[in-house]
């Protein structure tokens, strides 16, 4: 049972080498919910190839908060929209969560803080 850091948080799709540790998570891109539980965050580990994550196998549907145990970054990330394509990058003394596109920083008041 995972920790909920998030109460709802609902379900994602997470590649396979990110659960198993063979990759640290990197890309982080939100659609369009398919069912009820799926909150539509689709993680990705930073040795995904394209031709990977085209094997359905390859993908796993688990809890949000499951993957917000291997990177706490996320948490933050939970209510960002539809259309979210975000990237971990690691600054050497840190991570950052940045927008794909433009290279900039996701602003920390942008981010979802858990209330207790």
């Amino acid at each position: 049972m995972s920790i909920e850091f998030i109460p709802g948080a609902g379900a994602c799709l997470v590649s396979k080498n990110v659960l198993s540790g063979a990759g640290r998570i990197k890309w982080m891109v939100r659609e369009e919910s398919r069912a009820a539980a799926d909150n539509g965050w689709r993680i990705f580990s930073h040795i995904d190839t394209t031709e990977y994550l085209h094997d359905a196998n390859n993908l796993v549907i688990t809890d949000f908060n499951s993957v917000c145990e291997l990177e706490p970054a996320l948490i933050g990330i939970w209510d960002l929209p539809v259309g979210s394509d975000l990237q971990i990058v690691d600054e050497g003394d840190g991570i950052q969560i940045v927008d794909t596109a433009t290279g900039r920083p996701i602003p920390t008041d942008q981010l979802y803080v858990p209330r207790d």
